[in-house]
């Protein structure tokens, strides 16, 4: 009789210590901040809040350059293993924070290894951070626009034309006036008195009489 219920009491408190160890390692999600460090070696911890619909992740990081933080929210219970170990939960999503050199710049939706079977409801999605944040869906529709839009012609250049130089051009003296040579004296007064036949002897000896 004795062993019977020496065997209940050992039953019984096995399940109590092992219902005790996992109000512990649940609670401690909650207790605990999960801390790690990024490839760009700032040092970042994972505060883990809400016990209603929503459970809400703050991710605060720093290093001697810089400081961020960032914040997600998700209903991580709707996944089954979640339940059993929430810790591990964010465990696995730390692993893939680590591998980033910025870790508030992860996928704006995460749902860790554990859950992939789950529902998408299971995951953390981004809600806001220190720093603004442009949506995939804004960016994607950015790019389709910019996509659809017709590449506008580039307009065409016409070969430049060869300006033949200039040409200095020198004013020309306008001609003086010719004017017929004025008769001597002498010659007029030799066609006024002697004969024609004697013309050029009179102009002679009457320029020699004048000079």
């Amino acid at each position: 009789m004795w062993t019977q219920v020496s065997a209940l009491l050992l039953l019984l408190a096995c399940c109590l210590w092992s219902a005790d160890a996992q109000s512990e390692r649940r609670q401690s999600i909650w207790d605990e901040p999960i801390k790690f460090s990024t490839k760009a070696k700032d040092m970042c911890t994972m505060i883990i809040t809400g016990h209603g619909e929503y459970t809400k992740l703050r991710l605060s990081c720093q290093s001697n350059k810089r400081s961020y933080w960032c914040e997600y929210i998700g209903k991580p219970y709707t996944c089954r293993p979640y339940n059993r170990d929430p810790r591990h939960y964010f465990v696995q999503m730390m692993w893939g924070l680590r591998k980033l050199h910025n870790a508030c710049q992860a996928p704006r939706e995460i749902k860790p290894f554990m859950c992939r079977k789950a529902s998408d409801d299971s995951q953390m999605v981004f809600s806001s951070g220190s720093f603004p944040r442009s949506s995939p869906e804004a960016s994607s529709r950015t790019a389709g626009r910019q996509a659809e839009q017709p590449a506008r012609p580039q307009p065409r250049r016409e070969p430049a034309r060869p300006v033949p130089p200039r040409v200095r051009t020198t004013p020309r003296a306008s001609p003086q006036p010719v004017t017929p040579p004025v008769e001597s004296d002498a010659k007029r007064m030799a066609q006024q008195y002697c004969w024609t036949s004697l013309q050029g002897i009179c102009s002679y000896f009457i320029g020699l009489i004048r000079k």
